[in-house]
């Protein structure tokens, strides 16, 4: 029988007020097994544990069957499980697509969906409360940014999503870093929560089953291109051109057009990596022939390819989705150009499934 050096009196509360929350997704395994020992328990205690998290996705601590009932008592007011509250679950596409709205535990909401297809289980994932990059067409950019998420309440909007695909009879492959928020204005959480995913013992999330998104942060983008994982590079392009491009991604002001094709040039010869250039079409902003043609001019020679989302649209914003025969267009210019692309419409209409809209509504109905 383990028992613990510490008295149950002198563990340190996990939440303090004002501090953010912190729980056990926010540690590494090896985090972990220290927590552990110092805790006054044998460090292999901390594997059985990382199992029951990340195996059986247990949602409380105390199911944690085979770990001494005072571990777990130290564990519960240590690092907790429970870092968000599920506020509201909405499905669509027959239950294909599972968005979830949840609340953190110093109240601020976030938003996850999980995307069933027949060949995988992908979950997008938030990074941050909000955005700071202000992408014009975007619901989350409208509220500006309250925080960074941490690592851990990145892994546990992960975790439900594993835990909801399993419930489905599936298992989670891909994650997509494609939620609220900008993923390298928060790199180094970010990067831990990638650590944290991948680690073999645990969810064992594949590098190249992981997508990293970004409007175009070029000092971060260097950063990546050094990172041992052989991860997924996604930009959100959306204009070929600094005029327009600043109009609707502002942070194009500080990186241009050119610095940062440059940065992706660097990334391509440091990782051998293609990178994928995300493109919202909008009816009669970015979607004219010429628009095509200067993206392919744009783009061309470079190991890229291209995914077309038509606009998935928010009620409070102008911006519209083309037509299909409009989409099909501005796809068969880039096409007939030699860039690779494809044409991937946005699920969960209904449900309001684009970046930050559920949170907007939620938000708006509690004013």
């Amino acid at each position: 029988m383990d028992t613990p050096v510490l008295p149950r009196t002198t563990l340190r509360p996990a939440i303090s007020r004002g501090e953010r929350p912190r729980g056990l997704y926010d540690l590494t395994l090896p985090e972990l097994e220290a927590r552990i020992v110092e805790l006054g328990f044998p460090a292999y205690r901390a594997r059985q544990v990382w199992s029951w998290a990340y195996r059986q996705l247990v949602s409380d601590i105390a199911g944690m069957r085979n770990i001494p009932a005072a571990l777990r008592d130290a564990l519960a007011s240590e690092a907790p499980l429970a870092l968000l509250e599920p506020v509201r679950t909405l499905s669509a596409d027959d239950g294909e697509t599972i968005k979830t709205l949840y609340r953190t535990g110093d109240g601020h909401l976030l938003e996850t969906v999980l995307m069933l297809y027949p060949d995988r289980a992908t979950v997008c994932v938030s990074c941050q409360v909000g955005c700071a990059v202000g992408c014009a067409f975007c619901a989350t950019g409208l509220m500006g940014l309250a925080r960074n998420l941490s690592a851990g309440e990145m892994v546990a909007q992960v975790v439900g999503a594993a835990r909801e695909a399993r419930q489905r009879g599936r298992e989670l492959t891909n994650i997509v870093m494609m939620g609220m928020g900008e993923p390298l204005q928060n790199y180094a959480e970010t990067m831990k929560f990638i650590g944290i995913i991948h680690d073999p013992n645990g969810l064992d999330i594949g590098a190249r089953r992981i997508t990293v998104s970004t409007s175009g942060i070029v000092p971060k983008i260097d950063a990546l291109a050094e990172e041992p994982l052989q991860l997924n590079l996604a930009v959100s392009l959306h204009a070929p051109g600094d005029e327009l491009r600043s109009t609707l991604v502002p942070i194009n002001r500080r990186y241009p057009v050119a610095v940062l094709m440059e940065a992706i040039d660097r990334y391509i010869a440091k990782t051998g990596r293609r990178v994928s250039f995300e493109y919202a079409l909008m009816r009669g902003i970015n979607d004219s022939d010429e628009t095509a043609r200067d993206l392919a001019d744009l783009l061309r020679g470079r190991l890229c390819h291209v995914n077309i989302i038509p606009l998935n649209p928010v009620d409070v914003l102008p911006y519209e989705r083309p037509e299909p025969a409009g989409i099909e267009r501005f796809a068969s210019i880039l096409r007939a150009a030699g860039i690779p692309t494809t044409v991937r419409y946005s699920r969960g209409l209904e449900i309001d499934a684009a970046c930050g809209q559920l949170r907007a509504k939620e938000l708006a109905a509690a004013s």
